[in-house]
């Protein structure tokens, strides 16, 4: 079976006896059929809901800046930006090197450079040194940028929701079955059948922390980088 929209409300209509749907009647599907498809969607949602940082929802943009323009909306589908991983793209064209922006408060900003937004002058144009979160789901550069320089950044996106049969979820296949227990809980709530859906919970939360166990609970190493002198080591001994 595809890992598509259609595949997964075909594995729920399996587990519960039901009559399968095609690419050609998924639309307009209707009765327990459209609760099925409504099950799936809540999964997957619940899925994303758990972590803020699931690699499969890591999202590298790149954006051209515009000269003279400071301030630039967030991607539509943002749910988080890193606002350490800001940097200007290397262009041999612009006669400009890789530059990492440097995560500047906001209160920061409005103290010591907020004339940048109000002075169009180009003297004070320059390639960005700072990166500013500003309160209106904005970011704001500093100096004003005087070219059209690439913009390199990190965030994680809030998934959209799966419409068309062929649509293919952002949660790998490897965890496609996690995504049917946690389908099958609500389709059980759906049919009032309390002990099922209660199984169906626990197997689903026992699949998302096996997900979390491998992509979230690590803890870098830290080697310490303290050099022992070798006559202290003889003394010691």
């Amino acid at each position: 079976m595809a890992y598509n929209f259609l595949g997964l409300v075909n594995d729920v209509n399996r587990r519960l006896n039901e009559v399968e749907l095609t690419s050609s009647n998924f639309a307009n599907a209707t009765g327990f059929y459209s609760t099925a498809k409504d099950a799936i969607n809540s999964a997957i949602r619940h899925i994303n809901h758990e972590e803020f940082y699931w690699p499969w929802n890591h999202v590298e943009e790149e954006d051209t800046l515009t000269a003279g323009t400071i301030r630039y909306g967030y991607p539509y589908d943002a749910k988080t930006i890193d606002m350490d991983s800001f940097r200007i793209k290397r262009d041999d064209s612009l006669n400009t090197g890789t530059v990492k922006l440097k995560n500047l408060n906001y209160k920061e900003y409005l103290d010591k450079y907020i004339d940048y937004e109000y002075n169009s002058s180009q003297d004070m144009q320059n390639v960005p040194s700072f990166v500013v979160r500003a309160p209106s789901q904005e970011f704001i550069l500093v100096p004003t940028p005087d070219k059209a320089y690439e913009l390199v950044y990190e965030y994680y996106r809030n998934p959209v929701e799966l419409e068309l049969f062929d649509d293919v979820p952002s949660v790998p296949i490897e965890f496609k079955h996690i995504i049917v227990d946690g389908a099958m809980f609500y389709a059980y709530q759906f049919r009032a059948d309390t002990q099922a859906a209660q199984i169906s919970q626990s197997k689903f939360e026992t699949g998302i922390k096996y997900m979390r166990s491998l992509y979230i609970n690590h803890y870098d190493y830290v080697r310490s980088t303290v050099i022992s002198h070798p006559r202290s080591s003889l003394r010691a001994l």
